[in-house]
């Protein structure tokens, strides 16, 4: 498909297959050569270990179409260290730093025509996975593994700017303490998957869940990290050992921080202690900040700013971000990998 039947304008958040992906495997104990493919089709074992132990992770990151033609990945040594984690937790062969990054360079300018063009929004969503595979039925780290990043054309999440969204409390555990929660590993997002769709149905944006141990705590919102704007402008985001370290949560504490002027603090967000906030939202890497209207607790919806508006500082947070990633606004040292 030529990019010139891709209306940028309607992109969504859905799978393009695209020209080319990276693929590298992993056996008798070292990395093999990567290459690039057009086949989007993985042929891999019936007894591999990601089919039924789930041994597996994945990342997600954007390559941005700069004003100057240039193309922006922003903070991709981030993803990198973060699938190490996840692989180093999962017992899978880490990925080196360097090779992760070139691996993402390879893809996006094999896919350059379907980067969305700069100022639409959109973005070339990077899906960098690894999974354990080789002939295995035992409970056991796999004989082999394959490393690989392919890339899709996104649009802008919010259609005409940011919209805020009500959420729900859910019953139901996203992780269990000193879990797999602070690994990015696909048996987190399908245990949300229930809880997701049942608050859907209830006419929420997604669930909301509270710490595995105390039930009290918001922990996560969906898949994205939470964070809250106090009366008194202190930015908190929740710190937990089963809250998956978000690149974009890391970098709006940061911005917060230098460019917002905002005391930050990263603790606990007690779900009876809502009051505090002005503003509230959730962030990660598909919406940058989906502004949270309202939390549903007990019965209850507590509203923060506005269920229509977006609070002033959200809105701020957002611009600046995006101005970061898209190359408009000046990065700090080293969130900015040109391919």
């Amino acid at each position: 498909m030529g990019n010139e039947s891709i209306n940028w304008d309607k992109l969504g958040f859905d799978y393009i297959k695209t020209d080319k992906r990276f693929i590298q495997t992993w056996k008798n104990g070292e990395w093999q050569a990567g290459t690039l493919t057009e086949d989007n089709v993985l042929h891999i074992s019936e007894g591999s270990t990601a089919l039924h132990y789930g041994q597996q992770c994945f990342e997600g990151l954007k390559a941005y179409r700069c004003k100057d033609g240039s193309i922006n990945l922003f903070r991709p040594d981030q993803n990198a260290a973060r699938m190490q984690r996840s692989c180093g937790r999962l017992l899978m062969p880490q990925v080196p730093t360097e090779a992760f990054i070139d691996a993402c360079k390879q893809v996006v300018r094999a896919n350059e025509r379907f980067i969305p063009p700069y100022g639409s929004g959109g973005a070339l969503y990077l899906r960098p996975f690894v999974i354990g595979t080789g002939d295995n039925i035992g409970v056991r780290t796999a004989p082999e593994f394959i490393f690989s990043v392919f890339a899709i054309p996104v649009g802008a999440y919010f259609k005409g700017g940011l919209v805020p969204h009500n959420f729900q409390i859910s019953g139901y555990d996203r992780a269990a303490p000193h879990g797999t929660g602070a690994a990015k590993v696909g048996g987190n997002y399908a245990a949300s998957l229930l809880p997701g769709s049942e608050a859907k149905k209830a006419g929420f944006a997604d669930s909301i869940y509270l710490d595995p141990a105390t039930h009290s705590k918001i922990e996560e919102v969906g898949s994205a990290n939470f964070f809250g704007i106090t009366r008194d402008n202190k930015f908190i985001t929740p710190k937990s050992p089963s809250v998956l370290p978000g690149i974009t949560r890391m970098s709006l504490i940061e911005l917060a921080k230098t460019r917002l002027g905002l005391e930050v603090v990263e603790g606990e967000v007690f779900i009876d202690q809502l009051d505090i906030f002005q503003e509230a939202g959730a962030c990660g890497t598909a919406a940058v900040i989906s502004p949270i209207g309202g939390i549903e607790y007990q019965g209850k919806l507590h509203v923060f700013y506005s269920e229509t508006e977006v609070g002033p500082i959200t809105q701020k947070l957002y611009k600046e971000l995006t101005g970061v990633q898209s190359g408009d606004v000046e990065a700090p040292e080293g969130w900015i990998v040109k391919v």
